[in-house]
């Protein structure tokens, strides 16, 4: 079997199936002779103690003052903290937002601050529960500031937002009220890919539709070579400006954290392994899980994923003036998740996981599974996409049509009556999105509920943008129905060599062929090759 990095790896004769995700499912697939398969990096080693070396961060900044030289008695100090979107599951307790928040109130204590609250930064994503936030923040800051002076922010509450001023590019900026007039705001941040923190941290995390609006848009994400690059990011360009803006109005100091891809526990951490490298006990193990997991029920089969918490540990911290401190994480998620890979290919294959950041407990419904294929897994790539321009990208997943109601009920709505009327994205933003957006029903489910804000499916939408611009057709294996790949442009298999046999059909001859096998988290470093 040859190699070019060490996680590519191509399937020759001898190679075992490969191991796919299709939703909360695994699938055991036959890839051709002669196609890759990207694998992720091992797990970075753990810093040996997190919690000095936090420590370490706050009285040793990047580009400003220690914290402590910041704090006086009497002054007015928000933590902002971010929400549960990150990481993928869930991770062991402690959470290493724990870790930062806990010696950050220590110090707050010991220098008079009295005048403290903690603000999960959910923007438009649905609440977190008790539960969750004291999983997040641990039992002793939870039972201390829970719920008068720790709570989520609400994107809606009447009088809640105060305006800044507005960037260079008219994003009219205005951000959670306590927060604009704090003395200092602390943003605890954990960046589990590259197009999180930085200037998105209280340039998404803290404010309202008026500010959302300006960048997260269509435009945006078609002007993005990847939003995961934000060299390379419209999207990241606008929220930078809007971040300056709120630095230069609040004095804002950083703390970011990042993770290793330490995804599965025992006995799961088999999924993490290249199925050539599996001892014959563990290879029998797998194909156990496979079997079981079709005989389970759905609710009992993502269970089996969700209920078990991650082992990531943390392998960065660092606190300090908000650009500085985040060209450092980036330097650091890059060393773990970016992954060589020489040439594009013609056809790639993305196994649809059962998660995303935006089902955490909730079922990954058809217009997140769009979100995943065109937007995440799609743009899990630095300098150039795996697929080449007009390629086809084969998808795993069941495409199931079903919605959480709670978490999701605006997405209901959002599919089946807009989606059957338009995919384009641009007509979408101008006919729809700021009508519902102001819809009192979900906005009230969105405030007092579980739900998602109206104006957040159509974001998703837009997050697919350069995908569909990018790839030529996309075609499903393992769908349980043909109206949700449909209402979604996409084309049916069913089986994986169904879909080959198709994708062929508009490919060059002999195509390249490339599988991006996650879960755990990768990015494709792609160096096109000259025929590219």
């Amino acid at each position: 079997m040859s190699t070019e990095h060490p996680c590519v790896i191509t399937i020759d004769k001898r190679s075992r199936p490969r191991v796919l995700f299709s939703g909360d499912q695994l699938v055991e697939v036959d890839l051709p002779v002669g196609s890759r398969v990207i694998y992720a990096k091992k797990p970075k080693a753990a810093l040996r103690d997190p919690d000095a070396a936090t420590r370490y961060a706050l009285h040793h900044p990047m580009g400003t003052e220690p914290l402590y030289a910041k704090l006086r008695p009497g002054m007015r100090v928000t933590i902002a903290i971010d929400d549960l979107s990150m990481p993928l599951p869930a991770m062991k307790a402690p959470d290493v937002r724990q870790r930062v928040i806990e010696p950050v109130v220590e110090l707050l204590d010991q220098h008079g601050v009295d005048d403290v609250e903690l603000i999960i930064a959910t923007a438009f994503h649905r609440p977190m529960t008790e539960k969750e936030i004291k999983h997040t923040v641990g039992r002793k800051t939870f039972d201390r500031f829970w719920p008068e002076r720790l709570y989520n922010h609400d994107a809606e509450r009447p009088g809640g937002l105060t305006h800044l001023g507005t960037t260079e590019d008219g994003i009219e900026v205005e951000i959670n009220s306590r927060a604009a007039s704090s003395d200092l705001i602390i943003y605890v941040n954990l960046t589990f890919v590259p197009m999180n923190g930085g200037h998105k941290s209280v340039g998404t995390g803290l404010v309202g539709y008026r500010t959302l609006q300006g960048h997260h848009t269509p435009y945006s994400i078609r002007e993005s070579g990847s939003y995961m690059e934000p060299a390379r990011s419209g999207l990241s360009k606008r929220m930078e400006r809007v971040g300056k803006l709120i630095n230069s109005k609040v004095e804002v100091f950083t703390i970011e954290t990042t993770v290793n891809n330490r995804m599965f526990d025992r006995p799961l951490d088999i999924l993490a392994k290249n199925e050539d490298d599996l001892s014959d006990g563990e290879w029998k193990l797998l194909r156990g899980l496979v079997k079981t997991l079709k005989v389970l029920p759905q609710p009992a089969r993502q269970a089996i994923f969700e209920k078990v918490p991650a082992p990531y540990e943390m392998i960065a911290v660092n606190a300090g003036e908000t650009e500085t401190v985040h060209a450092e994480t980036l330097r650091v998620v890059h060393q773990q998740l970016s992954v060589p890979v020489t040439g594009q290919s013609d056809i790639v294959v993305f196994p649809i996981p059962y998660i995303s950041p935006y089902n955490v407990g909730a079922f990954l419904n058809p217009l997140l599974v769009s979100v995943m294929a065109e937007g995440y897994l799609h743009n899990l790539h630095r300098n150039a996409p795996l697929l080449k321009k007009g390629g086809t990208m084969i998808i795993m997943h069941p495409c199931s049509d079903k919605f959480d109601r709670e978490q999701h009920p605006a997405y209901v709505e959002f599919f089946h009556r807009f989606l059957t009327q338009t995919r384009d994205a641009e007509e979408l933003h101008k006919k729809y999105e700021r009508e519902f957006a102001k819809n009192p029903s979900y906005i009230q489910l969105y405030r007092s509920g579980k739900a998602y804000h109206p104006a957040h499916p159509f974001y998703m939408w837009y997050w697919g943008e350069n995908g569909r611009q990018h790839r030529g057709r996309v075609i499903v294996v393992g769908a349980d129905n043909e109206y949700v790949p449909g209402v979604l442009g996409y084309e049916t298999a069913s089986t994986m060599a169904e879909a080959l046999r198709m994708a062929k059909e508009t490919a060059p001859k002999d195509p390249d062929i490339t599988c991006f096998r996650i879960c755990p988290l990768l990015m494709a470093d792609v160096t096109p090759s000259p025929e590219d």
